[in-house]
């Protein structure tokens, strides 16, 4: 008879199979579950959004010609009345003292060579008053700088030491008129004409948008720059100076230059205001005013129009949450702005925001999981998205009872 096998022996081959199946789950399923791949945590990520600013309205007066622009953005933001060439009159003196400075270039706080005033200098005083014109003292043998010459030109506006300048800088009006007409034309003011040194002669004529140019011109000239903002100035021979622009001060109006005829008034204008953190420099001009009691009424509600159609723009800001993770094991976390981040826009500007960020297993705060792109006006603006806490890894009791994930 075949032996027949005991209970106990049944039994122990049995516990023997199941202590290899529990040492080989242990021994393989168990590691093999611990370094198995977890599934990553997906982001709910917000929408891309397309919006518009709204658009400007700037208040240029209905009276003459006028322009207005801004420093750093070329052209003009808007313009009114007739464009064609109107007479520039003491506005012409800003071309004067840019020649003249090409000529004879100062350095910030220079005052420059000394220039003697001789007999001629007179005669062209007198040619001045004889001609109704702005005028400051002249007497032979008075010396004074180049930076003082400049200062009486423009702060009282005084024909005749336009006219010195010039000369003293080019040797003669019509050399002076050369490198003028040169300087127009290297810096494409093409409709603007010139034939004398000071604006005295009605030919002396340019556009508004031109005009707007030229004060770009000059507030990147730092020594003029410096001149035109000053109200006053001593000058040892003929004294104290009052600058005929009676608008430098106020509403952050910092230049630029007045202009006088006999049947209207002129004013080139700057004006600096912040917007956001961003310090923005307003050039305009009104042509054609009947005189300048009425031009500068108008002038602070142009410069209030402009700053209003700029808008500072928050782009994000620390801490601001574009996207939200929810992991498996219960783990949750956000991708936020990690700084903030705006933009000065102006008038009518499109922006598009588009955020992403990467799937994560875990992470720890602070580390970058993605970015959100803005484009403003066609400008792209990258802020990189990082992590508010620690988002933990798939916790070891999780990986043993998700072996399959």
């Amino acid at each position: 008879m075949p032996r027949q096998e005991s209970p106990s022996y049944g039994l122990r081959r049995f516990v023997a199979a199941v202590s290899a199946t529990l040492i080989l789950l242990i021994g393989v399923g168990v590691p093999v579950s611990i370094v198995a791949p977890v599934p990553q945590a997906r982001a709910e990520v917000a929408q891309q959004i397309q919006q518009d600013t709204g658009a400007a309205a700037i208040r240029l007066p209905s009276f003459g010609s006028s322009a207005v622009g801004v420093v750093g953005m070329s052209g003009v933001l808007a313009k009114r009345g007739p464009q064609a060439p109107r007479q520039m009159a003491s506005i012409t003196k800003v071309i004067t003292m840019l020649v003249v400075l090409e000529k004879k270039p100062l350095a910030v706080g220079e005052d420059g060579p000394t220039i003697t005033l001789g007999q001629r200098d007179v005669g062209y005083l007198n040619q001045v008053i004889a001609d109704n014109g702005s005028w400051q003292p002249v007497q032979p043998g008075w010396k004074l700088s180049q930076r003082a010459a400049i200062e009486t030109t423009m702060i009282p506006s005084a024909n005749n030491y336009a006219e010195s300048l010039a000369v003293w800088a080019y040797g003669s009006v019509p050399a002076f008129l050369t490198a003028a007409r040169a300087f127009l034309e290297e810096h494409h003011l093409d409709d603007t004409t010139i034939v004398d040194t000071n604006g005295l002669s009605s030919q002396d004529r340019s556009t508004p948008t031109d005009l707007v140019d030229l004060g770009r011109l000059a507030l990147a000239n730092p020594v003029l720059a410096a001149t035109v903002r000053m109200a006053t100035a001593d000058e040892p021979n003929v004294g104290e100076l009052q600058n005929t622009n009676e608008l430098l001060g106020t509403d952050g109006i910092d230049g630029l230059k007045t202009g006088t005829y006999d049947t209207g008034a002129n004013l080139l204008f700057s004006a600096t205001r912040t917007i956001g953190d961003r310090s923005v420099r307003i050039v305009g001009v009104v042509l054609g005013a009947v005189d300048h009691p009425t031009l500068d009424a108008r002038v602070p509600a142009v410069i209030d129009s402009v700053v209003a159609g700029f808008h500072d723009l928050e782009l994000a800001k620390p801490g601001q949450v574009f996207a939200t993770y929810e992991t498996r094991w219960g783990g949750v976390g956000r991708a936020v702005a990690a700084k903030e981040v705006s933009r000065v826009v102006w008038s009518r500007a499109q922006v598009v925001r588009t955020a992403s960020v990467r799937d994560i297993t875990g992470g720890q705060k602070g580390e970058q999981v993605g970015k959100v792109v803005y484009t403003v006006d066609g400008q792209r603006v990258e802020i990189p998205l990082v992590l508010d806490r620690d988002v933990l890894a798939a916790p070891v009791w999780w990986r043993l009872t998700h072996p399959l994930r």
